[in-house]
């Protein structure tokens, strides 16, 4: 499945039916009086979060989505049928934009959240609501209201517990593989991650969402390389994880050049809580190590974990302080397995 997190529809709710003029007409009633009923109400647009979704592409096939109108009223003070209302399902973490992409409309973070898009049309009255004693005999009836039609962005922004930052090539995809069940395309050239993938990791009998990002360059929030558009998918991360190219002779220079990208993006990423990781160490020997450490201490003014995502070195050390970022109700328990004996 192709994943897509940013597209455009175009909603239109329903209109309003017409109300309705019309007069009783029976044998050997001579004053019948009017009796005109009311048009139905349009049909509502709705967006609603549902499970089973991470991924917009359904609405890459379909951008369109008009309500019913309400049906006119008719005679014998019948009211017309109201439109039918549809529901656009996205996934839990979804954001509704105006179409000036800047104004959220919704932010839907929770399984069954729904927000109204356009409300529909009230019908028009029909010449029996205007009958009075002064007129007893109305010639007139309301026009439906009618629709509302907006143009809407849809961006997805998934929900994780971690997320993984670097350049390209720093082993964010081999740390989450090593880790998890996820199975993210690994190979030997800058960005060979073309899109976000999640998986679950475990430690110490807890579980937590890791989030893994195509790598960035500097001038990302310019447009370079992949851009700067996929941050958006570790906004609501509880904590970043930053690997290092242990390997890279400018080790300080790259984690400077991923700090200068969180801030130029905004949202606060520069100030959430950061884990930094030294990774590839098995590719160094105890001297390169201590000097390529020493380095990354120095620039981020912080601890740095040594890890290797391919050995699996220090891995478990790297999880566990993870772990202490992540607020208790986030986690979750792991399903205990129990040997009960089979019977009937």
């Amino acid at each position: 499945m192709k994943f897509l997190d940013l597209c455009k529809v175009y909603i239109r709710s329903g209109a309003g039916g017409g109300g309705c003029v019309s007069f009783r007409r029976e044998k050997y009633i001579e004053y019948g009086g009017p009796d005109g009923g009311d048009g139905g109400t349009g049909g509502s647009v709705w967006a609603e979060a549902v499970e089973g979704l991470n991924t917009l592409i359904d609405f890459r096939y379909q951008q369109h989505f008009f309500a019913k109108n309400g049906q006119p009223g008719m005679g014998r003070q019948r009211t017309g049928k109201d439109g039918d209302d549809i529901t656009l399902l996205v996934p839990v973490g979804t954001e509704i934009l105006d179409e000036d992409q800047e104004t959220v409309i919704a932010d839907l973070t929770e399984v069954g959240q729904r927000v109204q898009l356009a409300r529909g049309g009230n019908g028009g009255f029909g010449n029996l609501q205007f009958k009075s004693a002064t007129n007893q005999a109305p010639r007139r009836a309301n026009p439906g209201q009618d629709g509302v039609e907006r143009t809407l962005w849809l961006r997805l922004k998934l929900i994780a517990d971690v997320g993984l930052l670097g350049l390209p090539n720093a082993g964010k995809s081999t740390f989450l593989a090593a880790t998890s069940n996820a199975r993210p395309k690994i190979a030997d050239y800058p960005f060979t991650t073309l899109h976000p993938n999640l998986g679950v990791v475990g430690v110490d009998n807890t579980e937590f969402v890791v989030a893994d990002i195509p790598g960035l360059i500097e001038g990302a929030s310019e447009g370079k390389g992949l851009g700067d558009l996929f941050l958006g998918h570790v906004e609501r991360c509880a904590v970043l994880l930053h690997l290092v190219d242990g390997t890279s002779d400018t080790v300080a220079q790259d984690y400077e050049t991923i700090i200068a990208e969180l801030e130029a993006y905004g949202s606060d990423l520069a100030d959430k809580p950061r884990i930094t990781v030294l990774n590839k160490i098995d590719a160094l020997d105890e001297e390169a190590r201590a000097e390529a450490r020493r380095a990354l201490e120095a620039a981020s003014g912080g601890r740095v974990f040594l890890m290797s995502g391919v050995a699996r070195e220090g891995v478990t050390d790297v999880l566990r302080a993870l772990r202490g970022q992540i607020d208790e109700d986030r986690l979750r328990q792991k399903p205990e397995v129990e040997d009960a004996p089979w019977h009937p």
